[in-house]
């Protein structure tokens, strides 16, 4: 995984960018990911989940760059390498938090409950599929769009990722493939939110050069 979101291309992309067809799909990433942030993070506090949780605080992120990206689409290549810079930025500081929340649980203790994890997993791993289906075409762009694309495939993956700690935590009777997935959820978005900020360094010190 870290392979791929090391894989630059440095191009601007901005009429794709700029389009109304990704503007309104941005709508609708956005729209989508609030509504799961609300779900999964009841689904999640009740259910003692920390693979969930760090999922709905996921959801609640990406919702937040797609508010930023909208805000930014018709602006330069400056400014967006800057939306994007914020959004690595929050990207790793998820990372960080969920692995900080997993090493509090394990000490803490308590087995989630599975039956919630897996169901709330499906229902959001159909919300991720939808979204990242729309965004596939746009996931070549500039460091801004490359990080939409990025959050949305990584929450696809995270959900089936939290559906196989559920089945985990159900056979096992054990707290540990929740605290496996979390970490494991933590470490690609530290992965992917480093080459977001690669990417959007490069862009921003091409634009400062061509200014001068």
């Amino acid at each position: 995984m870290s392979a791929q979101c090391d894989h630059h291309h440095h191009h601007d992309n901005t009429s794709g960018a700029t389009s109304p067809r990704y503007k309104k799909i941005l709508w609708i990433a956005l729209v989508v990911n609030l509504a799961m942030f609300a779900v999964e993070i009841g689904a999640g506090f009740r259910s003692g989940s920390v693979s969930l949780l760090a999922d709905a605080i996921d959801f609640f992120g990406d919702a937040a760059n797609y508010g930023v990206t909208l805000a930014v689409l018709s602006m330069g290549v400056v400014w967006r390498g800057r939306a994007a810079r914020l959004k690595g930025a929050s990207m790793l500081a998820f990372g960080l938090f969920v692995m900080g929340r997993a090493l509090w649980m394990l000490i803490q203790g308590g087995i989630p409950e599975a039956f919630t994890m897996g169901s709330i997993g499906l229902l959001a791993l159909l919300a991720n599929g939808v979204v990242a289906a729309l965004l596939y075409a746009y996931r070549e762009g500039d460091a801004n769009m490359r990080s939409v694309w990025l959050c949305t495939r990584n929450d696809a993956l995270g959900n089936v990722a939290v559906m196989l700690a559920a089945l985990g935590v159900f056979g096992t009777g054990s707290a540990w493939p929740d605290l496996a997935v979390a970490t494991v959820m933590a470490g690609l978005a530290l992965t992917s939110g480093w080459a977001v900020l690669r990417q959007a360094g490069f862009e921003l010190k091409v634009a400062r050069h061509a200014r001068t």
